[in-house]
């Protein structure tokens, strides 16, 4: 498992870091586009709800598909437990110098995705609103009891679930069959990916400074990665739906998301790992093996029940 560092030696490199986490802001607000929740949101759909006169919400009235429902949920209340994912990485990094500037900034972009979902979805009713607030409560009260550990196991996760939540945020937004919730989803994934560069950066830093510690991190990461809603109500069966949808699944987990961000550190390239390195990286290519096997294993699976169904239907 993961080297915890000895507190001294982890301060000591959060300094060593925080030179490049400047670099990197600055990097940031040069490529970052400023956006407005509201825009996205076609307002002259909205009406009230019963509490004001109006109507309350009944299934018919979505357009979403009951795989847009599921995708659209699991990501608005994934990005909805924010405040959990700013403690967690603010007793990881620290809340000094260049690392408090980031942390702040990341939060005040990850704080738009929830903002604009949530205001598209109540507008155009595609989901049931006092579920979606319900759901949303029990998450948010629940907190994360369990995650990474430490300075350099959450630079790596937080570089893998950014990409992950990238890719997710794309695919549920084309689901929605609406050009407008299709560009809101696409804006926010493009969010997500310079959050993603960000960290990968840091990884790439600090595979330099600790090789060995960073090395394990990533390892340990990889085997035990969990999608940050994994806390959420009915998660494992919006999950099956997620992934019979191909919006989420393990060839796009290992495929697009774990693979690019390994070939970008150049981990199975290196020659000047220690051997506690080294096996890491033996054990994480053994690991990786298995999940490409299990991940063609699904996508087979998922074509002949999908044919299986066409038959049926014709």
């Amino acid at each position: 498992m993961t080297r915890i560092l000895d507190p001294t030696v982890e301060r000591g490199l959060l300094g060593e870091l925080e030179p490049v986490v400047a670099a990197n802001i600055d990097r940031h607000l040069s490529v970052a586009r400023d956006w407005n929740p509201h825009d996205y949101v076609p307002w002259s759909e909205g009406r009230n709800f019963a509490f004001l006169g109006g109507e309350d919400w009944a299934p018919e009235q979505s357009r979403l598909t009951p795989v847009a429902k599921a995708a659209m949920i699991v990501n608005l209340l994934t990005e909805d437990n924010l405040p959990s994912y700013h403690r967690v990485i603010a007793t990881a990094f620290g809340r000094d110098a260049a690392w408090r500037t980031w942390l702040d900034r990341w939060t005040a972009e990850e704080n738009r995705h929830a903002v604009a979902m949530r205001d598209y979805l109540t507008v155009t009713r595609g989901v049931d609103p006092v579920d979606l607030e319900r759901r949303r409560m029990r998450l948010m009260s629940a907190g994360i009891e369990d995650g990474p550990q430490g300075l350099l196991e959450n630079l790596a996760y937080v570089s893998f679930q950014e990409l992950a939540t990238r890719v997710s945020h794309r695919n549920a937004g084309r689901e929605t069959g609406c050009p407008i919730g299709d560009q809101l989803m696409a804006r926010i994934a493009a969010d997500e990916n310079l959050h993603m560069v960000f960290y990968r950066n840091l990884v790439e830093a600090a595979l330099e400074l600790a090789p060995e510690a960073m090395m394990c991190a990533i390892r340990d990461v990889v085997l035990s990665f969990e999608m940050p809603g994994a806390g959420q109500p009915d998660f494992l069966r919006y999950s099956a739906i997620i992934a019979n949808a191909g919006i989420y699944d393990l060839r796009l987990h290992h495929d697009a998301v774990i693979m690019p961000v390994l070939r970008y550190w150049k981990v199975f390239d290196r020659t000047d790992l220690a051997p506690a390195a080294e096996q890491a990286r033996e054990q994480l290519a053994e690991f990786l093996r298995e999940v490409d096997v299990a991940a063609e294993r699904f996508v087979t699976r998922r074509a002949e029940r999908n044919a299986r169904r066409e038959r049926s239907r014709s």
